[in-house]
Formats: structure tokens, C-alpha cells, sequence
């Protein structure tokens, strides 16, 4: 069935159409918001940008805020999720626009990290909502082409706000002022996406709160469990082998794809074009997002199909192994079109393998736990970045031309598509020898 025919069925639903504007509008304003933290980092002319220096800005963006992830499933556990959805965005709002003044001000160093990792810190509670929302707006069969439309939609309208902002940039010039100016819009966007979440039923999207688990408990009392939170999120992925199996296998794509993102960063600041040149490498960065995109829709087509016919296990496989052969090619012809042609792929199966592990998740988690199990997954998410960061830090060479990296990031994804199909395999083999032993029938995933 093609993403329009999903579309319609999924959109059947009133909630879902909700919370689909809701996510479409946010995420929009996200894909402002970041080309101008990118322009101000890695493409200011006034800031020389080495592999230590993209490196160290993804650190500090991310390693500090993944900690944020364990309160975002108490509280989306304990919280009505409709509600962290509108006031998410009216405090991302109201941050945003302090960032816009810091960058006015021509504020550097840790006040302007810490703000906009307080804004990024906000984006947690945000995006595990949505997730843990959906199943609660769309039938559990419909799930698999719920999230293609929804993570996949919400990937592409990020880029095309992306291109709005660096529209946005062109207009307003280059420079601080500029950015801050494309920073003051983006805020404007966040309030309209909270108006817009405001729209959805106060109770429709969860949690059920039923059975022990789920005993509304003082905000204090829940923050002083956030821990055990992330403990019982994990617990319960582990008893649940589909469900940590397919962690493990983002965790390592994520890990792979982080280098692979600040490798591109880096060809294109330092390689492919005069590093005095800051447009020309912003603009062909811009170009790689752009076709990435375009591999997300692609995903978002074939995803449902696909997974009809081999299982989502299987087309995640499938997907790194695709990611595998076009990094192997880098390592013999290192070029601008590759790499775009790369980006194009790895957005395949960036986007494929993400809503096929969306899925598997929510089909095997308990609604009691959802919010701390995708909490746990963000954390996981963003940690493998981290470690990417770290990773290329150190080998990665400041103009981001190396063949041996990419060699890593291709045999990386190699190994990761076979490490899953094997556990896979051994995980189906196990559920149907303890269904024959009490008599049942094994159900392929």
C-alpha cells in the first residue's frame, strides 16, 4: 500500500489526526530551530570546526540531556501525556527565545550550551510522549503504518522546516543576528504547535491508570524514584526479547550513523569546499539532509509492504545490510555524489529500521510501562550518539576524508545486520518450542 493509502486509514481517526498536526507542527519548528544551531556551530566564520569540535558540540547537546530521559517516562507514566504535549511546547517556546537573546548578545561558551541543552532537554518529554500516545489513537494492527507515517512525516517536515530556516538565514544574513532571528520564528512555531495539541481530548492519550503500577503517586515521591523508573523500563525490555533485541540493533545503527553524520559535517566545512567558504559547505550539507530525507519517504512507502512479506526483524536487516554496501563504496571513491547517494541509502534505512523497532516496542511492552520503556530507548538512542561523538573525536581527521572510518561504519553495519538475524532467529526458536511444550502455535513476528 503506498504512504498515501496508510495515511488515509490511519487518519480514519480523529485522535490520530490530532496528534499527527501536533508532532507535523513541532517537528517543523525543530528543523528551524536546528539549522540555525548549526549555522552558529559549525558554519559560523568566526569558529575554525574540527572533528573534536563537532564531537565536543554533540557532547554537550546530548550527553547531559539523555539524562533527562528516565523523568520523562515517570512522568509520562504518572502525567496526562496530552498535557506534557501543549506545555512542552509553550516552555520550549519560552526558552527558545531566551537562546535568541543569548545569541544576540554574542553569549558563547558554556551559558549558550547549557540553554540550548535545556531547550533539547524539553524535546525528551516531547517525543516519548508522542510515542507512547500513538497506540492509544490508532488499533494495534495498524501500528506498523501508523509509525511509518508518523516517525517518517515527522523526519521529513524536520527537514523541510530545515530548509525553511536556512531560507530564513539567507534572508536575514549571516552572523549572529541572523540566527537569533531565525530562533525568534522558530519559537513562534512551538507556540503554535502547543495551541494545536491543546485540540486533543485531555484523557485521550493515556496512561491508563489501572492496576498497581499505575497508583498516581506525589510528583516528589516519583522523582525520587526516577532510577527505579529507568530499572523497571529496562527489566521489562529484557524479559521481553524481541523488544531488546531490536534496542540493541538502534543502538548500534545510531552509533554507526553518528559517526557517519559528523564524517559529512566535516567533508563538507573542510574537504569538499574552501573552509572559508561557510555557504557553499552549509548549502551542501543542506543537500545531503535534503536527499536523507527523501530516503525517509522512500522508507515510509515500502516500509508497511515490506514487513508484510518479511517480517520487521527481517527488513531491518535488510536495511543495515543496504547501509553496509554504500559505506563499502566510500571507502573505494570518496566524492560529493556518493556521499549524497550514501545519504540517501542510510536515510532508507535510518527510517525503515526506526519504525520497524517503534513497532516492536509498543507491541511488546505493557501500556504501564511504555513511557518508562521508550524513555529507556531515548536513552539508549542518544548515548550511542554520544559514543560516536567520542569515537570520532579520535580518528576522525579534521578535513573528514578517510576511507578507513568509513570502513568502519560499513563493516559496523554489517556485523550489526547479521548479529540481529541471529538472535532473531534464536528468539523465534525459543518461542516455539515454549509454545509446543504447552501445546500452542508460534506466531511469526
Amino acid at each position: 500500500m503506498s504512504f498515501a493509502g496508510d495515511l488515509r486509514i490511519v487518519a480514519r481517526s480523529r485522535g490520530f489526526r490530532r496528534l499527527y498536526v501536533t508532532r507535523l507542527s513541532s517537528q517543523f519548528a525543530d528543523g528551524a530551530f536546528q539549522v540555525a544551531l548549526a549555522s552558529l556551530f559549525f558554519f559560523s566564520p568566526e569558529r575554525q570546526t574540527s572533528a573534536g569540535g563537532v564531537a565536543g558540540a554533540f557532547a554537550v547537546l546530548l550527553l547531559p540531556y539523555s539524562v533527562v530521559g528516565p523523568f520523562a517516562g515517570v512522568f509520562l507514566d504518572r502525567w496526562r501525556r496530552r498535557q506534557v504535549l501543549v506545555w512542552a511546547n509553550v516552555l520550549r517556546a519560552g526558552m527558545v527565545v531566551g537562546v535568541a537573546s543569548l545569541i544576540a548578545a554574542a553569549v558563547v561558551g558554556p551559558v549558550l550550551y547549557a540553554a540550548v541543552l535545556a531547550c533539547l532537554s524539553v524535546n525528551r518529554f516531547f517525543l516519548a510522549g508522542l510515542s507512547a500516545s500513538l497506540p492509544h489513537v490508532v488499533p494495534g494492527h495498524e501500528l506498523v503504518m501508523a509509525n511509518s507515517v508518523s516517525t517518517t512525516s515527522g523526519t521529513l517536515v524536520a527537514i523541510v522546516g530545515g530548509g525553511f530556516g536556512y531560507l530564513l538565514k539567507r534572508l536575514f544574513g549571516v552572523g549572529d543576528a541572523g540566527d537569533a532571528r531565525v530562533v525568534l520564528v522558530s519559537a513562534a512555531l512551538y507556540v503554535l504547535a502547543s495551541s494545536l495539541a491543546a485540540r486533543i481530548d485531555r484523557d485521550a492519550l493515556g496512561p491508563d491508570f489501572t492496576g498497581p503500577e499505575m497508583v498516581r503517586t506525589a510528583t516528589r515521591k516519583a522523582v525520587r524514584h526516577v532510577a527505579r523508573g529507568l530499572l523497571d523500563g529496562a527489566r521489562h525490555v529484557r524479559d521481553r526479547r524481541p523488544a531488546a533485541h531490536a534496542l540493541a540493533a538502534i543502538a548500534a545503527h545510531r552509533f554507526f550513523y553518528g559517526i557517519s553524520t559528523i564524517t559529512a559535517i566535516l567533508l563538507y566545512r573542510n574537504y569538499f569546499n574552501d573552509p572559508a567558504d561557510v555557504d557553499a559547505g552549509l548549502a551542501g550539507l543542506a543537500a545531503v539532509f535534503a536527499v536523507s530525507g527523501a530516503g525517509f519517504l522512500l522508507a515510509a512507502v515500502v516500509t508497511p509492504w515490506v514487513t508484510r512479506r518479511v517480517s520487521p526483524p527481517g527488513w531491518i536487516v535488510l536495511c543495515f545490510t543496504g547501509a553496509a554496501v554504500t559505506e563499502y563504496a566510500l571507502v573505494v571513491v570518496l566524492s560529493s555524489p556518493l556521499v549524497i547517494v550514501g545519504a540517501f541509502v542510510v536515510g532508507v534505512a535510518a527510517q525503515g529500521s526506526k519504525i520497524c523497532v517503534d513497532t516492536i516496542v509498543q507491541e511488546y511492552v505493557e501500556d504501564a510501562y511504555r513511557g518508562r520503556v521508550f524513555s529507556f530507548y531515548d536513552v539508549l538512542f542518544n548515548m550511542a550518539f554520544v559514543a560516536a561523538a567520542a569515537f570520532a573525536a579520535l580518528v576522525v581527521p579534521p578535513s573528514g576524508a578517510s576511507r578507513p572510518v568509513y570502513a568502519v561504519i560499513a563493516t559496523g553495519y554489517l556485523l550489526a545486520a547479521l548479529g540481529y538475524a541471529r538472535a532473531t532467529r534464536r528468539s523465534r526458536a525459543a518461542t516455539a518450542l515454549a509454545l509446543t511444550c504447552r501445546g500452542g502455535t508460534p506466531t511469526p513476528l
